[in-house]
């Protein structure tokens, strides 16, 4: 088999695959989406000759939730009012040329063993673009992208917001339920996607997808096969080639009033939600979590995150708005990470703590640390202090605790460089400058300092609502535009944030509120356990019993009495666990809440 070939016109090289545990979902078991299509084995790719295709006729129609859909622009109403930003007037593709005008020979993206400069991802995204717009995407229509951290999901999405269009960001691991249903619900008209990845051939799964969904028009495949195309399946090199050297029409873009990106959050129940995030959102909220990183253009991030979710979209737009490169790691391996780093001397790195805990593992296992490293962000799960205090004093210096959520474009609140020591290890900063937060209680008034309650978020980061889901949207918002985020959460007098635990997740034991996280904090305190997650389980008595899931460090031998009395020295009785329940590893899941969900499962079906 043919290598693919890489960006554009290049001679063909091949690509190392990795392995990613999580794609074991999509690559396992029969997959009701893949039939077979005897069409396209055998025969030839054929060539594209580009030409403008009316894709969808009639009027446009606005959606219950306000948003425009059909053909045309897809833009905001009056549902949420924004907040004026002034400030910013860069969409993400103008932020991007800023920096590619200014220094185009500077490295852009490593990846694979090659670079590429600002100029050459600008000037194959513009192609890319032309292409799109060849094909009759229009500013507004959604455009999805589905591939791992290549350097042509960059591309894409440079190219997607240079075209006006409407970035959907979707994981390779998604299910194909979940791949429909994002198709489906954001009536992508473009599909980019991988031909094949980590067992899974998505050419067939989308072919398929095709004939069931009416909105989805065309499908562009980055692969490494010569096929027989039929005209509605394109390569990524082909729409390359076909735009370089033209100009599509000028496209003026409103920063805050314009979508930039549909972001589905997964849900433990009920069906995901489309997060609208406009430019200006994604811009500013970028530019201050860089900021408060003090990134600048010498830095090289090491993004070992998934770029489709908005953890890796941060990494890309707080690394190319500052002028720096990414360096991309296909799947996330830490040793491999730790190569990276030292061989193209990455200064910054980004995480959730799962992925600081395998890094300092390999370490201690002999791998070479990367002098380089500087800073980074640790985030997207609860985060123990031991943790934060072993990544700053082993690996990286200056790694900060931060807050957020796919609804606020992520970043709420960051530590700092310059904080006191102490808040950098006990809370996750101070909110954005721009940022306001306030804590709720059960009837939506504001408490004061040091109490806690449901936080709450408004400004310039906060979402614009849930595409096609006004009730949800509705649901989640104040009448005065702050976001109520379900997260427990209190401010100190000095206006630092502490996260206390998720407002569904506390544990009702014998009439007694638990919040996990306090249950968890102390058993990450000590040094015989690496991770724990703590959740209730039902009782004809008391309601709800206390389970705590624990993971031992390695080499460490402990009890689940000894446990217990560790827990009483700080906690009350009533917090104390009453099931202490071993693991080798925690499950797989696309969020905290998901994973608690999969360990009650677990813990559940073992007691009986």
């Amino acid at each position: 088999m043919r290598a693919r070939r890489r960006l554009g016109d290049g001679p063909r090289a091949s690509r190392d695959s990795g392995c990613d545990v999580e794609g074991q979902e999509g690559a396992s078991g029969p997959d009701p989406l893949r039939i077979p299509v005897a069409a396209r084995r055998g025969g030839h790719r054929r060539r594209w000759t580009p030409q403008l295709r009316s894709r969808r006729g009639g009027p446009r129609t606005t959606a219950r939730d306000g948003f425009t859909t059909g053909p045309g622009r897809l833009r905001l109403s009056e549902v949420i009012p924004p907040e004026p930003s002034p400030t910013s007037t860069l969409s993400v593709a103008g932020l991007f040329a800023r920096h590619a005008e200014l220094s185009p020979h500077a490295p852009c993206i490593w990846a694979g063993g090659g670079s590429w400069s600002y100029s050459r991802v600008a000037a194959q995204a513009r192609a890319l673009a032309v292409g799109l717009h060849n094909l009759g995407v229009e500013p507004g229509d959604r455009v999805a992208v589905q591939l791992p951290n290549w350097p042509e999901f960059v591309v894409s999405a440079l190219a997607v917001a240079e075209a006006g269009a409407v970035l959907v960001p979707i994981g390779p691991n998604c299910s194909p339920r979940e791949l429909r249903f994002t198709l489906r619900n954001s009536e992508a008209a473009v599909a980019i996607t991988a031909e094949n990845w980590n067992g899974v051939d998505y050419l067939q799964r989308f072919e398929s997808l095709l004939t069931r969904l009416p909105d989805l028009q065309y499908v562009v495949t980055v692969g490494e096969e010569d096929l027989w195309y039929d005209d509605r399946i394109f390569q990524f090199e082909d729409l390359i080639a076909s735009g370089r050297g033209r100009e599509i029409p000028p496209t003026e873009v409103d920063p805050h009033r314009d979508p930039c990106a549909i972001l589905y959050t997964p849900g433990t129940t009920g069906a995901p939600k489309g997060v609208v995030l406009t430019h200006d959102n994604l811009v500013r909220t970028a530019l201050a979590t860089a900021a408060r990183l003090e990134l600048e253009a010498e830095d090289r991030t090491l993004c070992v995150v998934p770029l489709p979710n908005i953890f890796g979209l941060t990494a890309l737009l707080t690394t190319l708005g500052t002028g720096g490169a990414l360096v991309l790691q296909e799947t996330f391996d830490a040793s491999g990470a730790l190569a990276l780093a030292r061989e193209h001397e990455a200064t910054v790195v980004h995480g959730v703590p799962t992925m600081f805990v395998m890094l300092l593992r390999a370490l201690e296992q002999g791998r070479a640390r990367p002098d380089s490293l500087r800073t980074g962000v640790i985030a997207g799960a609860p985060v123990g202090e031991a943790l934060v205090r072993d990544a700053r004093r082993r690996l990286i210096p200056d790694l900060e605790s931060a807050y957020g959520l796919t609804e606020t474009s992520p970043t709420v609140s960051i530590t700092a460089r310059s904080d006191p020591e102490s808040k950098r290890a006990h809370t996750v900063g101070r909110p954005l400058e721009g940022v306001e937060v306030r804590v709720l209680d059960e009837a939506g008034g504001e408490l004061p300092n040091e109490s806690v309650g449901e936080l709450a978020v408004r400004g310039f980061n906060v979402m614009h609502g849930y595409f096609r889901q006004p009730g949800q949207t509705r649901k989640t918002m104040t009448e005065d535009g702050f976001l109520k985020t379900g997260d427990l959460a209190m401010v100190d007098p000095e206006g630092y944030l502490h996260i206390v635990g998720r407002l569904s997740d506390v544990i009702l034991r014998g009439g007694n509120s638990v919040h996990p996280a306090e249950v968890e904090a102390q058993l990450r305190s000590h040094p015989a356990v690496e991770e724990a997650v703590v959740l209730g389980i039902p009782n004809d008595v008391l309601g709800e019993l206390i389970c705590a899931c624990v993971i031992t460090a390695e080499g460490a031998l402990i009890t689940a009495d000894e446990i217990r009395d560790f827990c009483h020295e700080s906690l009350a009785e009533h917090r104390v666990p009453d099931l202490i329940h071993f693991l080798d590893e925690l499950p797989e899941a696309s969020s905290t809440q998901a994973r608690r969900v999969n360990l009650a499962r677990i813990v559940r079906a073992e007691a009986d």
